[in-house]
């Protein structure tokens, strides 16, 4: 079976059991009382006791609240088994994919169901706006009084994860005539997406230019990526002085000064004729701007003009108007755009690349998301964004609209895939490990990162698993701002944290799946075993590729300058934002291959890419380099604040396997070792590994 999922809030809450600053009882949460003999209770609905612990004020009860009712798919068993013969090699059902509207008519809620939903939202007084093609979800509107009173709970809001958001402060409830078609609803607990960017710890501008004519988030704070860096890995090398020991060399090469597209090609192995063409990819993220093609053909014509930006037949599809610029940080989402577009096109230069730009970060993504799915107009979608930590904190609502849809797609020849995260287990943001979701759904394809090494033939000299450490060296600059840092430590080494890393961690809510069974370690299925017995459960990442930020791809974007200047620029981004697109670009390939061979698409590829690992040559098993490191320079401004003159120096530990500490928002902190690292075999940083020189032909004719 495909991983299930969990409809136990307390199960997934025991995981901050891992958290030394709080008790066991106040992460799950006290037990709710019993609905009334005619409403039901919504197991899982709300969040766990750990968002919970940082009231901020009450909801006024005229406050808009728009969300998605849920309604259970009619065989869910089904449906996941569905998933699983179509997309296993061997199978009689293999890769004979069906359409949106067969899976629709075995498997979503009857017209019945939703007429029944429909009139109950009405005369609870909400707005019903439309009903999704696959009647999975119902959009609503009221207020948050309407909200409370219709579903039996309350609604206050709390600061968590460095943001104040609406949660409900109990499960929902429904009446029970309906207690067997309602999951729960999407929206009422505010899940705030983010994008996995890693640039250099620079914060991107958050306001908005908003006007009839121009209704994009304004431009991000520029990046500029400070001298000396190399044009390939090891172009230019700095002797530290002083020296970093710890056993590192005393000389290490410099960051990179990003990629190019050839680059990148040459060193995954991608031929001439590896293009894509005949295959839409569809990019979706929260917003839009006015200059992705023009930045991307700009790129192009510069970086690679054999392969022009036109040959993309670029389409943008934005949901006007946008809203929650500000609690979603709108401008950080145009980096994301212009990574995913100008990487998928230098994997896949003829593929057809649909951008589809999402309301917000919120309802906005799922909406976003379906439409593509609902709609089959793409044939990879790419989805580099992700909750922090969702796999333990999403609703059960969350979960299993995502989750259905993501089967539909799956069924009907789809590749669907999520940048796991930059921030490894997330223990240093939550104080807890936990993976990501959607990335840990077990439909979908969890792509982690890699620091990727390109010599200067374009070969690839090495690959590392993406975890680095950062020690900045103290200066007259740095002083009082770096930890340690003062006029008595002046030119000495600070301590070491965490940079960034491929994301991934063991599930709470989904058991193991069965195209990871006999690769994924029982070490890592069962990390969670004290919390939820002696159960596999499914583990991301399943594949990475590169993402550290000192290497990264070369990328050409508007941004804002100090001076409010906005104008294009170069610039180097990375994460496992940038590892996602990258993928699909290689999966287009992929795919017009199986089709030139008379195949079909090759959809919903974990249980390929899981028996490709014993197939030399398909998939690189990424190891221990030993003590590798990166010397990086950076521009004051980018960690001091604007206006902060001269440039800082940071040595980079390549892997890290150190420690970190989170504090919560007492001060009161709690530090534990690394738990992501590199294996022989599927590890826990990077999966599986990354694509080997005959990936795209191996998965073509699977």
């Amino acid at each position: 079976m495909l991983g299930t999922r969990g409809r136990s809030s307390a199960l997934a809450a025991g995981a901050a059991g891992l958290l030394c600053l709080t008790t066991f009882s106040a992460i799950v949460g006290s037990t709710q009382a019993a609905a009334a003999p005619s409403r039901t209770i919504l197991a899982g609905t709300e969040m766990p006791s750990v968002a919970r612990q940082h009231p901020a004020g009450v909801v006024a009860k005229s406050s808009p609240v728009a969300f998605e009712l849920v309604l259970q798919l009619r065989d869910p068993g089904a449906a996941q088994a569905l998933v699983r013969a179509i997309s296993s090699p061997g199978s009689a059902s293999y890769r004979h994919y069906i359409s949106a509207g067969q899976w629709e008519s075995r498997f979503s809620p009857t017209t019945t169901t939703v007429k029944q939903a429909t009139s109950w939202l009405r005369s609870e007084g909400f707005q019903v706006v439309a009903v999704s093609k696959d009647r999975i979800t119902i959009s609503a509107s009221g207020t948050a009084g309407q909200v409370e009173k219709a579903f039996g709970t309350g609604l206050e809001k709390y600061r968590f994860e460095g943001q104040t958001v609406r949660l409900a402060s109990s499960n929902l409830s429904v009446p029970a005539s309906m207690a067997s078609t309602v999951v729960g609803a999407i929206g009422i607990n505010q899940d705030i997406a983010t994008p996995a960017v890693a640039a250099g710890e620079t914060a991107a501008a958050a306001g908005s230019t908003s006007s009839k004519t121009n209704p994009f988030p304004k431009a991000p704070a520029a990046f500029v990526t400070a001298p000396p860096c190399g044009s390939y890995y090891g172009a230019e090398t700095t002797t530290a002085a002083p020296a970093f020991g710890h056993g590192y060399p005393t000389t290490v090469p410099d960051q990179v000064c990003g990629y190019e597209p050839d680059q990148l090609r040459s060193a995954y192995g991608l031929g001439s004729s590896d293009t894509g063409k005949g295959v839409t990819v569809a990019i979706i993220d929260a917003y839009g701007s006015a200059t992705i093609a023009s930045d991307a053909t700009q790129y192009f014509n510069t970086y690679a003009p054999s392969i022009p930006f036109s040959k993309a037949h670029f389409s943008q599809d934005d949901a006007l108007p946008f809203d929650e610029k500000s609690l979603c940080a709108a401008s950080s989402w145009l980096v994301e755009q212009d990574i995913d577009v100008e990487a998928v096109h230098s994997m896949a230069p003829d593929a057809s690349i649909l951008y589809v730009g999402a309301q917000d970060c919120e309802n906005g993504l799922f909406n976003a998301e379906q439409s593509v799915i609902d709609g089959g107009i793409a044939n990879v979608v790419t989805n580099s964004w992700g909750d922090t930590g969702g796999d333990l904190l999403d609703d059960v609502s969350t979960r299993t609209a995502y989750d259905d849809l993501f089967m539909l797609a799956d069924a009907s020849g789809m590749t669907v895939q999520f940048s796991t995260g930059d921030d490894g287990d997330n223990f240093d943001l939550l104080g807890v490990s936990a993976a990501d979701y959607p990335a840990s759904s077990p439909y979908v394809t969890a792509v982690g990162g890699t620091t990727l090494q390109i010599g200067s033939n374009g070969q690839q000299t090495g690959q590392l698993g993406w975890a680095t450490g950062r020690s900045f060296l103290c200066t007259a600059v740095a002083e009082g701002v770096f930890p340690g840092c003062s006029s008595k430590t002046v030119n000495t080494w600070g301590p070491v944290s965490l940079d960034g890393a491929s994301g991934g961690f063991t599930s709470y809510n989904y058991t193991q799946p069965w195209y990871q069974a006999p690769v994924v370690p029982s070490s890592l299925a069962l990390r969670n075993e004290f919390i939820v017995g002696p159960t596999p459960l499914r583990v991301t990442p399943d594949i990475s590729m590169e993402a550290d930020a000192a290497t990264g791809i070369l990328m050409g974007l508007h941004e804002t300058f100090p001076n409010g200047a906005v104008k294009y620029a170069l610039t180097r981004y990375g994460g496992t934002s940038l590892a996602s697109p990258l993928l699909a670009g290689v999966i287009a390939d992929a795919d017009q291959s199986s089709i030139a061979a008379g195949g079909s698409f090759v959809g919903f590829i974990n249980p390929d890419i899981y028996r490709l690992n014993t197939q030399s040559g398909a998939i690189d098993d990424i190891l221990s380099g030993g003590k590798q490191a990166q010397y990086r320079t950076d521009k004051a401004s980018t960690y001091i604040g604007p206006g902060a003159k001269g440039f800082v120096y940071s040595f980079r530990e390549i892997t890290f396997t150190g420690k970190v500490t989170y504090c919560d928002e007492t001060g009161n902190c709690a530090t534990r070792k690394m738990t992501q690292t590199v294996t022989p075999g599927y590890d826990s940083l990077t999966g599986l590994g990354s694509i080997g020189p005959n990936f795209v032909t191996d998965l073509a004719n699977f």
